[in-house]
Order: structure tokens, then sequence, then C-alpha cells
């Protein structure tokens, strides 16, 4: 099992440019902690996201830590010329000394991909295009593609990743359907909402994957589940900590829909707070606590990978900072000692 962090970098109640250094304050811990990977969300005119320019954050990251690995989940392909995601791939990866993680999607707000003048009748042409060119872009130096949206001949690629072919490659996964592409192309997944539908994923997923011929000992790409957790020295301290937090979160997360008069109603995170606790979305209590109920939703869920999310609504930097330290004092060894005995 391994532990990273998805963080929407969501607006709470300190100005933007202290938001910003205290999320990069807390990289650095999650890069001393031994923390797999940092990733982080794009939206666009919603408090849902700050970093509405996943790069420029990113590249403050890569000089903040040294070995922890980093990404967007993901770069909305829809909505950023494939040439400029190319580029600016490589510049990370480059940066980091090949510590990219690729996350890539179509966008899932009609609302923000509006503002750039994209609809759903041309948002998923556009995606696999991108895709299409992306990935030609970062497995060689010459450009030749032709489609509905983009056509490029000879265009050269000066630049290039320090992982070959390509920086690991992530996508979010809510149906089984999707799950033979993502085997079949060691695709990372990432998953959300309650365990027991993730289930039917993993399984599905260990089902169709298969290592290489030429990789015969190559891990199983890594199946992530997120989950918002608080820890405090008292299970209520951390259960009202939690409400706060989570209160302010899905505010932001509503935000745009209900700004258009149309609120998401079919989102797999409820709205309330108990009923995100009950159901293991929010993972609450101390740090003992903690451990049980997420022991519990990596047993339901099948996965291998947790997405933390520590920082979310207006949480304190110190208040995220002391559930992320308990969190990597006595809830990760427990793991690490699973793994020696097994």
């Amino acid at each position: 099992m391994k532990f990273g962090v998805f963080d929407h970098l969501d607006r709470g109640r300190v100005s933007i440019q202290e938001h910003f250094e205290n999320r990069l304050k807390l990289a650095e811990i999650y890069d001393r902690a031994g923390f797999y990977a940092y990733h982080i969300a794009e939206h666009h005119g919603t408090p849902l996201g700050m970093a509405s320019s996943p790069s420029v954050f990113l590249a403050a990251v890569a000089q903040r830590t040294k070995k922890l690995r980093f990404g967007p989940l993901v770069y909305t392909l829809s909505l950023t010329h494939p040439i400029r995601i190319i580029e600016e791939v490589c510049m990370l990866d480059q940066m980091s000394g090949g510590r990219l993680e690729l996350g890539i999607g179509r966008g899932s707000s009609p609302y923000e991909m509006g503002y750039f003048g994209v609809n759903a009748e041309n948002s998923g042409k556009l995606y696999i295009e991108s895709f299409d060119v992306v990935m030609m872009g970062l497995k060689s130096r010459v450009i030749n593609f032709e489609g509905e949206h983009f056509n490029f001949k000879n265009v050269p690629v000066e630049l290039e990743c320090v992982q070959k072919p390509t920086p690991p490659i992530w996508y979010g996964m809510s149906q089984p359907h999707a799950v033979p592409w993502a085997a079949q192309n060691n695709v990372n997944i990432v998953c959300n909402g309650p365990s027991a539908p993730v289930k039917a994923i993993t399984d599905r997923y260990k089902e169709v994957w298969t290592p290489g011929p030429q990789t015969p000992h190559q891990e199983m790409p890594k199946m992530g589940l997120g989950r918002h957790i608080v820890i405090a020295e008292t299970y209520d301290k951390a259960y009202a900590l939690g409400k706060k937090g989570f209160d302010k979160w899905y505010q932001s997360l509503q935000h745009l829909w209900r700004a258009n008069g149309n609120p998401m109603t079919k989102y797999s995170i409820p709205e309330d707070y108990d009923a995100a606790v009950k159901g293991g979305i929010v993972l609450v209590g101390t740090s003992a606590q903690v451990l049980e109920q997420l022991q519990r939703e990596i047993d339901i869920s099948g996965v291998n990978y947790i997405l933390t999310r520590f920082a979310f609504g207006d949480l304190s930097l110190e208040e995220s900072q002391f559930s992320l330290e308990s969190f990597e004092a006595e809830v990760m060894p427990a793991f690490d000692q699973e793994q020696a005995l097994a």
C-alpha cells in the first residue's frame, strides 16, 4: 500500500498568496514523510481550484521537494493546445529529475469548458485527438497528425522527458467498462465515492491487467481511492474540524453548478457531512480510529493506493499539518509493518 495526496487547492479563508504558500509548506512535509506523489486538480472560474494553470504551481513544487513525485490530476486536454501540454510536461519532468505523474482527462464541468468555447458535443473528440497528439509528441521528435480539430505536419519536438517513453499516466474512473483500456495500457486509475462500487473496478482491473512480455516483474499500476482525513486528539474535535472543512469544500464543489441553477445531484460524494462520515468518504478521529476506518475502506474497495486529503475547505495550515503529521507518525507505519510481515 502506498499513499499519495490529492489536492483541489480549493479556496479557504486566507489570501491567495498565503494559500499557495501554505500548500507548498505541506508539499515539503509530504516529501519528508515519504508520500509517493502529490496530485492537483485543474479548475477554472471557481473557488474549487486555485491551480488553474497546474504547471505553474507544480514548477514551484518541483523546486521545494526532492523525492516527492507530483502531477496534475488531471490536465484538462480539451481546454489546452496539445503542443503546449507536451512542452510543459517535458519541462516539468526535466526540472524535477523525472518525478512527473501525468494525469489526463476530458473535463467534467460544462460551465468551465464553456468559458473556453468547448461544449459536450466537441469535448470528446478534442480530448481524444489531443491525447493522441500528446502521446506522439512525448514519444517522438516529430509530430505528424491529421484529425478533425488538429492537423500537424513535421512539427519538431525539441524537448523530451526524463522518463521514457512517457511519465506514468493517470486517469479518473467511475465505471468498470472503462477498465480494459487502462489495464492494457498500464494506466493508473483513481476513484472517488463509496468503496463498495469501487470494488467492481479494482476486481476488473486485476482480471484484465498482465505484465508486459519485456517486463515480467512489473508492478501492477496503482488503483487509487481518494479520502478526506482529519485527525485530532479526540474524535469529537476531529469530527468538528472535519465538518468545518468539508462544508466549505462542498460549497466550492457545487459553486458553478448552483450559480447556474443546476446543482449536481449525482455526485458520488454526499453533501450531508454525517452521511459522508458514515459512508467512509471522510475519515475522522484519533490516529487509531482513522487507521481502523482506513483499513476498512481498503478492504472493501480493493485498492492499492490511497490519495489522502488533509487540506480542504477552510481548515487552517496548523489543523491540516496536525492531521498530516499524525498520519505520518501513527498510521503509515502500520502499513509498513503489514508489508514486512507479508
